[in-house]
């Protein structure tokens, strides 16, 4: 059976005052935190229909970890999520659904076996199919005796009242009769990979709605340059240190770096990514550090005064021989130079390229090449157990509208499964 079938031509009228559905969820958005959303809610025993806007969902799902799917960091870094927002409420609403309850989740429930990816610290399904990951979702929400419903275009979400004046919501889709609801998920997602169905469509209405919502912004994403100055070392990969002076709180960041024929990636320019795209809160250009090799500029020193032979057989054993004669191009220092012979001056210079060497960035390549959208929906505007809206009750917000994200490594899987649970669990429950 593929992912269309026993999927309605057009949506099931959900009758707010049916005796037989006392309680009714309508979640829009099926990717991790929406499939998460209507998953929790069905098995509460309530009716839920899940409205989605492409042919088959989860399309993030699918091109996260290069076609594998990270599905979950290995160890949690609450320290590490960027918000706006009260980063005490960012930390209660991870701890919602600890790592260890997540990774049984999939492992148990889900019976898909986790493989730890030693050098980075993450989890892949076993299978190394992000497929898997999302058809087995999709299976289980199907399932749990929730409807699905693809291809079907949400265009707004308003309160309304039943025929005895209780509250509720009329979902509007694209070419079709409103569904009526008692609770609402929308878990739409943000800006990024626009490509994927993420069109900022939940976040247009939830401001409508009344909701505070802090300034979206591209967020790990890759940082590139015009002219690009590097633009002969694209390819060369390699493990780096990237540091942003001034930044609050400080930041700092190891692991790999590439550079590309536009500028540079690598978990290592993503983590950064959202320092640059944003500036200093005083509008001027945040600069990016970066430590091309583990030693340190104490040891760079020593090696370059007291070693033997000339300048550049030194760097290239430990810098790829195209990056290593960049940086002494960049420092006017002559490859063949002996190092007895290396002026002090020049020494510093080629020790400060090595440890401290000023990325020189001009732009990025925003929301289609982000794998997530900075800033959304203020923490303060829902319930941080619930994911109530606190502006409209028997609304839940959660995934990546809300303004919070992680840094590469499964963590942004993390949230959206948690705020997914959470808000399916207090639509269906109320509590």
């Amino acid at each position: 059976m593929t992912l269309m079938d026993a999927t309605p031509p057009h949506p099931v009228y959900i009758g707010m005052d049916s005796a037989e559905h006392p309680v009714t969820v309508v979640v829009i958005g099926a990717g991790a935190a929406g499939l998460l959303a209507a998953l929790t809610a069905a098995r509460t025993g309530v009716d839920v229909t899940l409205v989605e806007g492409t042919r088959d969902g989860g399309r993030k799902i699918l091109i996260s970890g290069g076609g594998r799917c990270n599905i979950l960091p290995s160890v949690a870094r609450p320290e590490r999520y960027v918000t706006d927002s009260s980063p005490n409420t960012l930390r209660k609403i991870l701890r919602s659904w600890p790592l260890d309850e997540q990774r049984a989740f999939f492992e148990r429930e889900l019976e898909m076996p986790l493989e730890l990816e030693e050098a980075t610290g993450k989890l892949f399904p076993s299978s190394h199919r992000a497929r898997d990951v999302r058809d087995a979702l999709v299976r289980r929400v199907r399932e749990s005796g929730a409807r699905v419903w693809f291809e079907a275009r949400v265009t707004d979400v308003r309160p309304e009242l039943d025929a005895t004046g209780a509250p509720g919501w009329s979902v509007h889709i694209e070419g079709a009769p409103p569904v009526r609801a008692r609770a609402v998920v929308l878990a739409t997602g943000g800006l990024s990979v626009p490509t994927t169905g993420s069109d900022g469509q939940g976040m247009r209405i939830v401001e409508r709605l009344g909701h505070r919502i802090h300034p979206t912004y591209p967020a790990l994403t890759p940082l590139t340059a015009d002219p690009h100055p590097h633009a002969e070392l694209a390819g060369i990969s390699r493990t780096v240190t990237i540091t942003a002076p001034g930044a609050r709180p400080p930041f700092t960041t190891t692991g790999g770096f590439l550079f590309t024929h536009q500028g540079w990636s690598g978990p290592t320019v993503l983590d950064a990514s959202h320092l640059a795209v944003r500036g200093r809160p005083d509008g001027s250009r945040q600069e990016l550090l970066v430590s091309w090799t583990e030693r340190s500029p104490a040891e760079w020193d020593e090696r370059l005064r007291r070693g033997r032979g000339a300048v550049r057989p030194v760097l290239a054993a430990d810098l790829e021989r195209r990056l290593a004669d960049r940086l002494l191009a960049e420092t006017s220092v002559d490859a063949d130079t002996p190092l007895a012979q290396l002026r002090r001056s020049s020494r510093r210079g080629l020790v400060e390229a090595l440890t401290a060497y000023p990325l020189p960035w001009t732009g990025n390549a925003g929301y289609r090449k982000a794998e997530v959208t900075g800033g959304g929906v203020a923490l303060d505007q829902v319930d941080p157990v619930t994911l109530e809206s606190r502006v409209r009750p028997g609304l839940y917000l959660c995934g990546e509208m809300l303004d919070a994200f992680g840094p590469i490594g499964g963590h942004n899987f993390l949230w959206a499964w948690a705020t997914g649970r959470a808000a399916g669990r207090g639509a269906a429950t109320g509590k």
